[in-house]
């Protein structure tokens, strides 16, 4: 069942997305080659204690940390440990938050120093993909048309697009309907976008293949093929002034594209 959730209902989905939003800025600002995702998890940690939150990952269904920190052929759901990043790496950080029953949840994918020319257009790509499927959340407009906006911009630059895992409805709950996908061979069809719909807008873009396997420890999801791959998500609330980017970051430049 899809709720729509009411202005005042908005109001504090975004101050929960806030939150999430300012942590990610301080990973983007902070996190370089010589650092572990552990830090990372243990930062995280503290600055949902210290904003009077609840890290929104730790714990659910059994996950032990607070943020999903995949690294290169990682696609989501990685686990931090105490392996210092490498120059040339890149690292995609998930984090949710829970504030006062409702929550949060975005994704960014960072370069950690200098990196190929490949990984940075891959990471550019990926995040364009998210600011087609926000474009095209409009009301009236059909799910499945974020879907294709997502997936046409990915194998338009000659990328994957994960089939395995989705965007969602986000509110009282961390996962909500309605599931979104980021592929779609039928973009004209799928549910009825209404004012008061909240999403959690999700590419997962991948280098080479799509096919993936998941590691022993069974969380982290990876590429078939070892090449890279990239996540990003944005909370976006469909308002009386249309899409609202929650979890906008300050200083990220969003437009039309």
């Amino acid at each position: 069942m899809i709720v729509l959730k009411s202005d005042p209902q908005i109001n504090r989905i975004r101050k929960a997305c806030r939150l999430v939003a300012k942590y990610l800025k301080l990973v983007i600002d902070t996190t370089e080659a010589g650092m572990t995702t552990l830090e990372l998890d243990k930062m995280a940690d503290t600055f949902a204690s210290d904003n009077g939150a609840i890290s929104a990952f730790k714990g659910y269904k059994n996950f032990p940390y607070s943020i999903c920190a995949s690294v290169n052929d990682e696609i989501i759901h990685g686990m931090p440990n105490d392996k210092p990043l490498q120059e040339g790496d890149i690292l995609s950080v998930d984090y949710g938050i829970l504030l006062n029953g409702y929550y949060g949840d975005s994704t960014v994918t960072i370069p950690i120093g200098k990196v190929s020319e490949n990984a940075s257009k891959l990471i550019k790509t990926g995040q364009e993909c998210l600011y087609h499927g926000i474009d095209a959340f409009c009301k009236g407009s059909r799910l499945n048309e974020i879907s294709f906006a997502i997936q046409s911009h990915a194998e338009s630059n000659g990328y994957g697009v994960v089939r395995n895992f989705v965007g969602h409805g986000i509110g009282r709950n961390l996962h909500e309907d309605p599931q979104l996908f980021n592929f779609t061979n039928k973009p004209k069809e799928g549910l009825t976008l209404h004012r008061g719909m909240v999403l959690a807008i999700e590419p997962m873009i991948v280098e080479g293949t799509y096919e993936l396997k998941v590691d022993k420890n069974g969380w982290t999801n990876r590429t078939m093929d070892g090449k890279l791959a990239v996540h990003w998500e944005h909370t976006v609330a469909l308002t009386k002034d249309g899409a609202e980017i929650l979890t906008l970051r300050e200083d990220e430049h969003y437009g039309n594209i």
